[in-house]
């Protein structure tokens, strides 16, 4: 099932997935858990796509200034928004799913997993996955774990459930979230980009001016280079 068992051995050791520590350990977990074929950061090939992610909305403000730029520029991209969030904003959560972007879980609160039991976690997740399938019925199962921290547990969870978990492409964290300026965070990312790369910004959880500015530069400047912009789906099933 899932080739989960198989591969018990040789992640069980891993405590957490985190973009933090050391290279050679997080190269090691990554190795392992990509091997299962749930666990994605990119997707390489030859063909010259991007796929844009934005977590932590929808934001009544940042949200819909994002959508408008992505309808202009005819760009289809793939939100994790908080559960939560998406009850709270329906007309904006709405708007993403009928302009046919692509909506992934991120949990219904946005809490950090491997802080969770067992129970509440499976909760989190399935609470988020109902107020997604009333806006996306037939939208892939895509999770992608606050913070980018993945235990043992959450992994098995989301699995279980049928969840394919998206992470980013490590070259693809321009930090947005830190609001190091607009031209910071587009230089980061045109400055960083390959074929096959998953760009993580939010747009929401704060002030994402930056990141609203940054997004008229990054768009342009990729179709420039010659970039496809797709969303995880077709990402991940492009040869």
């Amino acid at each position: 099932m899932l080739r989960i068992k198989g591969l018990l051995t040789a992640i069980i050791c891993t405590i957490f997935l985190s973009q933090t520590g050391t290279a050679e350990a997080a190269i090691l977990k990554r190795e392992n858990l990509e091997k299962t074929g749930i666990v994605y950061w990119d997707k390489r090939s030859n063909e010259k796509l991007a796929a844009l992610t934005f977590d932590d909305g929808p934001h009544p403000k940042y949200t819909k200034q994002i959508l408008n730029i992505l309808k202009d520029e005819s760009v289809k991209a793939t939100f994790f928004p908080i559960g939560s969030k998406l009850a709270k904003y329906s007309g904006i959560a709405e708007r993403i799913a009928l302009e046919g972007h692509e909506i992934g879980n991120h949990t219904m609160n946005h809490v950090y997993l491997y802080h969770t039991k067992k129970e509440e976690m499976k909760l989190e997740i399935l609470q988020a996955e109902e107020q997604i399938r009333a806006l996306q019925p037939l939208g892939p199962k895509y999770f992608r774990p606050p913070g980018g921290i993945l235990d043992w547990q959450a992994f098995h969870i989301a699995a279980k459930e049928g969840y394919k978990i998206i992470m980013w492409s490590w070259n693809q964290d321009p930090e947005d979230w830190s609001a190091p300026g607009s031209q910071v965070i587009a230089s980061r990312v045109i400055k960083n980009i390959q074929n096959g790369d998953i760009i993580l910004l939010h747009d929401g959880g704060g002030n994402r001016k930056q990141t609203v500015s940054a997004l008229k530069m990054i768009i342009p400047a990729l179709k420039k280079k010659g970039y496809r912009f797709v969303t995880v789906s077709e990402m991940l099933n492009a040869k």
